[in-house]
């Protein structure tokens, strides 16, 4: 996975302000335009932390990685 690009050319689908960790979002992007990414990461003083990194799935997002299924 390309993370760098995710994070430079991505974009912000959720926000998580009042996470326990701390502010964070959910950012996605299709990385080589075939593979769609999701990062959740949040903002540390001079970093950015990475919390995890995955291929979203159909099983739990809408064909445009987006949006979460209703269940």
């Amino acid at each position: 996975m390309k993370l760098r690009y995710v994070i430079n050319h991505g974009e912000i689908i959720e926000d998580y302000p009042e996470d326990k960790r701390g502010h964070s979002c959910l950012m996605f992007a299709m990385t080589d335009k075939v593979r769609p990414v999701h990062i959740v990461c949040a903002p540390k003083g001079e970093y950015l932390a990475i919390i995890t990194a995955y291929v979203p799935s159909l099983e739990k997002w809408e064909p445009d990685f987006k949006t979460r299924r209703k269940k």
